[in-house]
């Protein structure tokens, strides 16, 4: 005779359970037990288990309620998708009492995690630079290496600070994921619209940008135009030039070019002179990650939304809540 042809009713119940369902629903659920150590302890098969558990569910003896906060948060994400025709949101908690670091660095995880399941065998990968896509770099841990996968950089290098780096953004993240990495051989900014124009002549130049131009993906940050933005110390051009985009209406930074609040392109001298890839290849890139958070960037924030620059987005609640407000 085996375990399954004596039922439950023959064994004993604890009395304070009306019967096996009741009892199992506690089990698994208050005492952590496996399905398994369960049908042991009560004699059937796990099959049985599992049922009693279906069960329990559809008597309502046992209801599963998903955490308020990220339910809201879902429903957050979701709503910025609808909103702005994203193909996907991921909204993290903005947590006020965190340093700006500890929030710079959930944002790179939130990233991150986006990436490793977006990602697959054979595709290429585009990253600018900056402290956010520096910690999203950093933050990628994928189990084993992705097959194939490129990982370019997308604007020239500078001698700004580790945070700053776009060689080192591009070598991290290939780093971490088993990649190629294919570094710029080039300055960001040249001294004359000649000169750079010269020098994207160069075959090793043009072989890079041939790459950018098959990407699968770019992963990007953005940036404001205040007085403690990545753009004014990163030491990429001088506060008077950026004071001339502002006035002429820049509210966003996307790769060292400048947006107005509709997300369109302000072109002076600086953008001739700068080796990076174009707003226009930005937008034929079929995924588009921006990663970008905190209360005062919201307004850039918006306006490489606005622009279509972003096909996925991974931001704060607290940005989420005021993108959705206006």
């Amino acid at each position: 005779m085996t375990s399954d042809d004596l039922t439950p009713s023959t064994r004993a119940i604890p009395a304070e359970f009306d019967d096996a369902v009741v009892w199992a629903a506690w089990l698994y659920y208050e005492n952590q037990l496996t399905q398994n150590e369960i049908a042991a302890m009560i004699g059937v098969s796990r099959a049985t288990i599992v049922n009693y558990l279906q069960e329990a569910r559809q008597r309502g003896v046992v209801r599963i309620l998903m955490n308020s906060e990220i339910l809201a948060r879902t429903s957050i994400a979701r709503k910025l998708a609808a909103k702005f025709g994203l193909a996907e949101a991921l909204v993290i908690p903005t947590e006020k009492s965190a340093t700006p670091d500890a929030n710079l660095k959930s944002l790179g995880a939130g990233g991150a995690r986006l990436i490793e399941r977006m990602v697959a065998p054979g595709e290429t990968i585009c990253v600018s630079w900056g402290r956010t896509v520096l910690a999203i770099a950093d933050a990628i841990a994928l189990p084993r290496p992705v097959e194939g996968l490129t990982v370019v950089q997308v604007t020239g290098s500078s001698s700004g600070k580790r945070e700053f780096s776009a060689e080192l953004c591009t070598s991290i993240m290939a780093r971490n994921m088993g990649a190629t990495s294919i570094n710029m051989l080039a300055p960001t900014v040249l001294s004359t619209a000649a000169l750079r124009d010269a020098l994207m002549g160069e075959p090793v130049l043009k072989r890079q940008f041939e790459l950018i131009g098959q990407a699968d993906m770019i992963v990007y940050g953005v940036g404001g135009l205040a007085a403690e933005s990545t753009m004014r110390i990163a030491d990429v051009t001088t506060d008077e030039e950026i004071d001339a985009y502002a006035r002429e209406g820049a509210v966003a930074v996307l790769i060292c070019r400048f947006l107005d609040r509709d997300g369109k392109q302000i072109v002076r001298d600086f953008d001739r002179r700068i080796i990076g890839i174009e707003l226009d290849e930005l937008r034929s890139v079929p995924r588009r990650l921006c990663v970008a958070g905190g209360i005062q960037k919201v307004e850039a924030i918006r306006a490489v939304l606005a622009g279509g620059y972003a096909t996925h987005l991974v931001t704060d609640a607290q940005v989420a809540e005021r993108l959705l407000a206006d």
